[in-house]
């Protein structure tokens, strides 16, 4: 797979060295490239407790995005998933270290525990007061003889980094790390594995499939679950969690690993708020990328016990990769301004155009994959589910529409599009439908009504026949709806196809598309009005 890398050798000290020059005035780092990759704060005091945290590279912003105050005050980087040397965790705690002593906070990995466990003995034999703690907060294999640490580890380096910055000793930040550490616990849910660099992704989870208690250097998870919507994900997460979760207020650390949207990870923080443990979670952490594994297109949650901690979670800190510990609550809901409040019609009913309607709506619906697919040919991909998303909001609102009153319902189509339909096309449509209202009023047949709205459109849009939009399929089919339906059909058919063969778009998102792209298919719009017709015939 392609990456943004230059080699898989330098890929590391490449990145660190960026992050640096790119963080501020409080971040240095020790020398020893390429062997020695360790982070420091060069504000740093040496009269409070040094906290030093690390592990394998790849888990970006851990574990270097988190040194600043109020965390770490130095983090220790490996190569990609591999545990750095105990001459770099050494380099790291000698650093740092004054006569207050110092935390090491390790992941329970073989290798971590041992470079940092024997890094500590040498350190001790220098003198330096120094203490680890060992983080097993997965709860993904039960069976596991020791688990493994994965993101509650954030809730160690910020608890403690918080003591540490207002001076507190190393045994009672030790004694509170291992609170912490005892009571926090994790599992992570992905849709896809991750990809190491300079290697080929691992296709090890089926489509369809997502991979739950996978661990952060993309091992295996506890199992394959089948995967249907973001509500049922966090279910089977929270149902992992909750036999290990007591009663009483928690903080939950919502952690992307790295693939997932923002929109997606906002959908999970809803649905964990709304699980069947969202009354216990009163804090959050996040969603954001807080220990990643590459780009592996998943979640991980935390969940701990709030007993205390909330002034050292609430702290302020430096590093910018902290999202913050907020509060959660109900959204707040503000009443429209004056003026957006609609002036809801008087309902009518009529069988016949109920039923048409509906049938319009339907025949959108339908097309909503082929019509996505045909636009993401020539443009973002997303025709057919505006279409279809506002068909459904217009079926939904029917039982409220003035349909024995054609004028009226012209302008209620057009306020309900207005408010239901994204983007330009939404915007071009619901003046069409106003404009077929006003020239119903007007005394215009039906056909004349929505003639004077295509009118309006290219008025106030700027689009023309022959500019690659609906407007080629829709002008001959309203030319032609005079007439009768098949004509029309006929029509916006011909007027579609056409569109393949125009390869400089004047407007639309296709204007922004090379020729080259565009040649061969059709503009989506068009195509959407020629299947409308078609199926109506």
């Amino acid at each position: 797979m392609t990456q943004f890398i230059n080699s898989r050798e330098t890929l590391v000290t490449e990145a660190i060295d960026g992050m640096l020059r790119a963080g501020g005035e409080s971040l240095a780092r020790v020398d020893g490239y390429p062997h020695i990759k360790v982070v420091v704060r060069s504000d740093w005091d040496r009269s409070k407790v040094a906290l030093v945290s690390g592990g394998g590279s790849g888990h970006e912003p851990s574990h270097a995005g988190f040194v600043g105050r109020g965390m770490l005050t130095a983090a220790v980087c490996g190569d990609v998933f591999a545990s750095p040397s105990v001459d770099a965790v050494l380099a790291g705690i000698l650093a740092v270290t004054g006569k207050a002593g110092c935390l090491l906070i390790v992941k329970n990995y073989t290798g971590d525990r041992l470079n940092f466990g024997l890094a500590a003995e040498r350190a001790r034999a220098f003198g330096l007061k120094v203490e680890m703690v060992v983080v097993d907060d997965d709860i993904a294999l039960p069976d596991l003889p020791q688990a493994r640490g994965v993101a509650g580890t954030l809730f160690v380096h910020k608890i403690a980094g918080a003591m540490a910055e207002d001076g507190a000793d190393l045994e009672t930040i030790a004694k509170a790390a291992q609170n912490v550490i005892d009571k926090v616990v994790s599992i992570g849910m992905s849709l896809d594995t991750c990809t190491v660099p300079g290697s080929e992704r691992e296709a090890r989870i089926p489509k369809g499939k997502a991979e739950l208690g996978l661990g952060i250097h993309g091992e295996p998870g506890v199992e394959q679950v089948e995967f249907t919507t973001a509500k049922d994900a966090m279910a089977q997460v929270v149902d992992k969690l909750a036999p290990k979760v007591g009663a009483g207020p928690h903080v939950a650390l919502l952690n992307n690993l790295g693939g997932a949207t923002p929109l997606e990870m906002s959908i999970l923080a809803q649905e964990l708020t709304q699980s069947a443990l969202g009354d216990r979670i009163t804090m959050m952490v996040g969603p954001a990328p807080l220990m990643t594994s590459l780009d592996m297109r998943g979640f991980s949650v935390s969940l701990l016990p709030l007993d205390g901690t909330e002034v050292q979670l609430t702290a302020d800190v430096a590093p910018q990769a902290w999202p913050g510990c907020m509060p959660v609550k109900e959204p707040k809901i503000l009443p429209l301004p004056d003026g957006l409040s609609p002036i809801q019609p008087m309902p009518s009913q009529n069988a016949e155009t109920r039923a048409f309607i509906e049938r319009c709506c339907d025949i959108l619906i339908a097309q909503e994959a082929d019509l996505n697919a045909l636009d993401a040919k020539s443009g973002d991909g997303d025709t057919g589910s505006t279409l279809s998303t506002a068909a459904r909001a217009l079926k939904d609102a029917l039982d409220r529409m003035p349909l024995a009153d054609l004028t009226q319902l012209y302008r209620a189509i057009g306020l309900e599009l207005s408010q239901t339909m994204g983007g330009s096309s939404g915007v071009l449509l619901a003046i069409f439908f106003t404009a077929a209202g006003d020239a119903s009023a007007s005394g215009r047949d039906a056909v004349g009504a929505l003639k004077a709205g295509l009118e309006r459109i290219m008025q106030v849009g700027g689009a023309q026949p022959g500019d690659r939009t609906m407007i080629d399929a829709l002008d001959p089919a309203l030319e032609a709806l005079q007439e009768d339906l098949p004509a029309a059909a006929k029509a916006a058919r011909a007027g579609a196809d056409h569109t393949a063969t125009i390869t400089r778009a004047k407007a639309g998102r296709a204007s922004y598309i090379s020729e080259e792209k565009l040649a061969g298919h059709n503009d989506p719009g068009a195509e959407a009005v020629a299947r409308l017709f078609e199926a109506l015939v």
